[in-house]
């Protein structure tokens, strides 16, 4: 079983920047794919980033450029780090881990992903 706890979230004005964090624990040598997602109300869950092993990434359309995604192995966590945020950004994120291999992973689709965190809020205003 593998923990995620995401934290970072908060409110920002647009085009400002936030940080999110995501801390694993448990049997994390089981996975080796992670990834962001987010959820508006009133919207389906979309991937955001996805990050393999390798360090190879892949990020959806709408936050390419302005998102980066990284992860610390040694400290099991993952980051999200986003830049010229949106009033369309303004979502739950949630951080999911799973073993996909290189062939699938970095991917956006939830069926690669296992374990889940709870979420963190991002609002951003106008």
């Amino acid at each position: 079983q593998v923990h995620m706890v995401e934290s970072g979230g908060g409110s920002v004005q647009a085009g400002g920047s936030l940080r999110l964090s995501c801390a694993a624990s448990g049997y994390t040598d089981s996975t080796d794919c992670m990834a962001w997602f987010r959820q508006a109300p009133g919207k389906e869950r979309e991937g955001v980033a996805s990050v393999y092993s390798d360090g190879r990434t892949k990020y959806s359309d709408s936050v390419k450029g302005r998102f980066t995604a990284s992860q610390d192995n040694a400290k099991n966590t993952l980051y999200l780090h986003m830049n010229n945020l949106k009033p369309e950004d303004t979502a739950m994120y949630y951080c999911a881990a799973g073993r996909a291999g290189g062939r699938w992973c970095p991917g956006l689709w939830e069926h690669l992903f296992d374990y889940w965190g709870q979420g963190t809020q991002v609002t951003v205003s106008t």
